[in-house]
């Protein structure tokens, strides 16, 4: 999927400036979801730092004689350790480039935007946020599954399955409540847990979860089941991060709304589960 070239518009703020950095958020997947100012940016890099989720098509974006610097993280595969991130960023802009750190989904939710701008403030770093489409709201909105709704869901909850220490410590009575939608970022490691703690905590073993793999783009696939089935129709296709993960009566309104499709007669790279709801799409 392609990028066209951003358009002028009307009133629009300067391009980046030498010596800045810029934590864009190149949303979850599918290229046409960056923002006019991501674009822009990126056009405009002499240096781009981007993450594993960030869609090729966006990095391709930035002029040919910029650095392209990849700084993707997997689950234990750091190409980069956070420090030395942060570090290279302060030094790419101390050298007067115009940087551009990708992110995929939104640099301040589960990003560690947060952190990276801590630090290049402290160096004296000049740097502007520019939001992304976060995945539980486009990740969600592709899968057909609305994070709020006034018959299911009054507040919606983001929290991950990974933290800084490895250990799963959450308020899991906090999270298991009714009338919520619960969206989990990088819990599919330990997704048995996740649900086990969950029921333990007052949530039917009844209620809708699913799990998305590869949201918003052609290889997407949806797996709807609830908290007591989830893990093992998750493990029978053969789903693989990144993954989100969604709790709530909302996820039963998956597939009636599902409007997305990706790309059709491709065979599936995992074979489905019997009575298992899964929308096909290729490996990427």
């Amino acid at each position: 999927m392609s990028v066209p070239v951003v358009p002028a518009v009307p009133g629009a703020r300067p391009g980046p400036q030498p010596g800045c950095v810029y934590l864009v958020g190149a949303g979850p997947g599918d290229p046409e979801l960056l923002t006019l100012r991501g674009a822009r940016l990126v056009e405009g890099a002499d240096a781009v730092v981007y993450d594993n989720l960030v869609s090729p098509a966006i990095v391709s974006l930035a002029p040919a004689a910029a650095e392209r610097i990849y700084v993707g993280k997997k689950a234990a595969d750091h190409t980069l350790p956070q420090d030395e991130i942060n570090q290279l960023l302060v030094r790419l802009a101390r050298e007067g480039k115009r940087v551009v750190r990708l992110k995929g989904g939104d640099p301040f939710i589960f990003g560690r935007g947060g952190e990276e701008m801590e630090v290049l403030v402290s160096a004296g770093v000049t740097v502007e946020v520019v939001p992304g489409v976060t995945a539980a709201a486009g990740i969600a909105a592709y899968a057909g599954i609305p994070l709020t709704h006034r018959d299911h869901a009054q507040s919606v909850v983001f929290t991950t399955g990974f933290l800084k220490d490895g250990a799963l410590d959450l308020d899991w009575s906090m999270l298991a409540r009714a009338g919520q939608t619960l969206v989990i970022y990088m819990g599919i490691s330990r997704l048995s847990e996740i649900c086990s703690q969950l029921v333990a905590h007052g949530l039917p073993p009844t209620t809708p979860a699913g799990v998305i793999e590869r949201g918003t783009t052609d290889a997407q696939r949806v797996v709807a089941a609830d908290l007591a089935t989830l893990t093992e129709r998750v493990h029978e296709a053969g789903i693989r991060p990144p993954a989100l993960t969604i709790v709530g009566g909302v996820v039963g309104l998956y597939p009636q709304l599902a409007w997305f499709k990706p790309k059709a007669d491709v065979e599936a790279p995992h074979p489905p589960h019997a009575g298992c709801a899964v929308v096909h799409g290729p490996e990427s």
